[in-house]
């Protein structure tokens, strides 16, 4: 395995874990806003480095040189390879902006400290590939949340209950992978849990609830980042898809199709934005399942590639929306309330992450769910209606929701409620980020179709009876073909 010129890894681990140290000792909550932006835009271009430093090593995977426990365990610790590249800078991205966009009416209530320890974790979470330790990462980032829910006098008991359950099933479901040994096509008993846990985890329905109670009851950025990087499907590609039969990625398929066609109806018709919101981004989410679950390359490649754009655009719209109820508190959805006159460039933002979401044209979305549709066709030849209705119902629920937030009347305030800079800073970077990667799709379809061929890879060496599709051979110096063939069983 190769080796990172630099500890970049380990540097955006230990950057905001040692931080939150300090933020935690400051009394003052400017001065815990101000440091917690530094270190999280540090933390950011550690992870940008790594990114690039394994990119220029050309190899499918590169170990970290701090990685100074891999002596102790036996194994490689910190691991960054072609799925997880991109995925450590965005999930850095969301929280520096996150920080930047706090507005001084919620940074008393926002903890700083704790969001730069969760960062830590989760940055932990996607350097890692080793079964057991992903499983403590996962059980780790559910407890600051908990916390915030105890503190503010809120209720947590389907909170608590949804977690310790998928938790445990991660547990058990893994334990029995162990004892039936890792290379073989496993038993009921181990596969079964593994799938309750990942649909708990990534909030399938009819195992959702514990989302729109966390939105309804924690602070909008504590809920916004615990579910953004999405790490119930990053647990599935790590745990699940290189072992689970045919039967049982079809089944997460299904299901996860099923759910993103309710949510995006359930949207629809919310009268509160956060439970908008939510609805929102369980259907792109779900969708992201359904990709994953194809294992072919086509469709992983779509998946993936709507992987980065959620975390993107609807980062992008859940911090709007976070940004309008700093000034105008919790947003109902049933009356005009004509805010653009106001917060013209929060309009703005809202309108370009919105419909980015659902693959308007010329944003990041667009060739992703396009690939995604071709892709999961393949498997399924009659749910390209069900994935376009549900793009449908989504797209018609954000330019309601647009229309009943910015429009239908006139707003009156005796104080200005415009954005201040660092809000403008983060509607201008997502912006570009999200119309650079539409205008410019080319490296990140050629970087996640390189990941998918690398994930059907590792599929095909545990069990090669688990794959139905060509798997691409590993080539740094060509794209691996977007088109999968059938071949014969032995």
């Amino acid at each position: 395995m190769s080796e990172l010129h630099f500890p970049w890894l380990a540097l955006s681990i230990l950057t905001p874990l040692l931080s939150a140290l300090w933020v935690n000792r400051l009394r003052d909550a400017d001065e815990a806003h101000k440091w917690s932006a530094v270190f999280s835009g540090v933390t950011l271009a550690f992870t940008v480095g790594a990114w690039q430093d394994f990119f220029l090593l050309g190899a499918s995977q590169a170990s970290d040189g701090w990685d100074l426990l891999s002596p102790f365990l036996g194994w490689k610790l910190l691991v960054i390879d072609e799925f997880s590249a991109p995925l450590l800078p965005l999930t850095a991205l969301l929280y520096l902006l996150t920080a930047i966009a706090t507005l001084k009416t919620k940074i008393r209530r926002f903890s700083f400290a704790g969001t730069l320890v969760t960062e830590a974790v989760v940055l932990a979470l996607l350097s890692c590939q080793e079964p057991w330790a992903i499983i403590v990462l996962l059980a780790l980032p559910t407890v600051p949340p908990y916390l915030e829910l105890q503190a503010r006098n809120r209720p947590t008991r389907v909170y608590v209950l949804h977690m310790a359950i998928f938790v445990g099933l991660m547990i058990l479901g893994w334990a029995f992978v162990e004892a039936e040994g890792r290379q073989r096509t496993h038993s009921l008993w181990a596969v079964l849990p593994l799938l309750a846990a990942i649909l708990i985890r990534s909030g399938i329905a009819p195992l959702h609830c514990w989302i729109t109670d966390l939105f309804e009851h924690a602070t909008f950025g504590t809920a916004l980042l615990f579910v953004t990087p999405i790490v119930g499907a990053y647990s599935a590609v790590r745990l699940v898809l290189p072992i689970a039969p045919d039967w049982v990625l079809r089944s997460i398929g299904l299901i996860s199709l099923a759910t993103a066609v309710y949510a995006s109806g359930m949207a629809l018709v919310q009268h509160e934005a956060r439970r908008f919101f939510c609805y929102l981004f369980l259907s792109h989410s779900s969708l992201v399942l359904v990709g994953l679950e194809s294992a072919t390359p086509i469709g992983l490649t779509g998946a993936l590639c709507v992987w980065i754009s959620v975390g993107l655009s609807l980062g992008g719209f859940g911090l709007t929306l976070r940004a309008l109820e700093a000034r105008f508190g919790r947003l109902a959805l049933t009356d005009f309330l004509g805010l653009y006159e106001h917060t013209p460039a929060l309009a703005v933002c809202f309108a370009i992450t919105g419909l980015a979401s659902v693959g308007f044209p010329g944003t990041i979305r667009f060739i992703g769910t396009e690939l995604l549709v071709d892709g999961v066709v393949e498997i399924y030849p009659h749910v390209g209606v069900a994935v376009a209705l549900a793009t449908a119902l989504n797209g018609i629920a954000v330019v309601r929701s647009y229309f009943i937030l910015f429009t239908g009347t006139r707003y009156v305030s005796s104080v200005s409620l415009r954005p201040g800079l660092r809000e403008r800073f983060a509607v201008l970077t997502l912006a570009m980020l999200i119309f650079g990667g539409g205008l410019f799709p080319q490296p990140s379809v050629e970087s996640r179709n390189h990941a998918a061929a690398a994930i059907l890879r590792e599929r095909a060496k545990r069990d090669p009876s688990l794959i139905d599709h060509e798997v691409p051979e590993a080539n740094p110096d060509e794209s691996p073909p977007m088109r999968s063939e059938e071949v014969r069983h032995e």
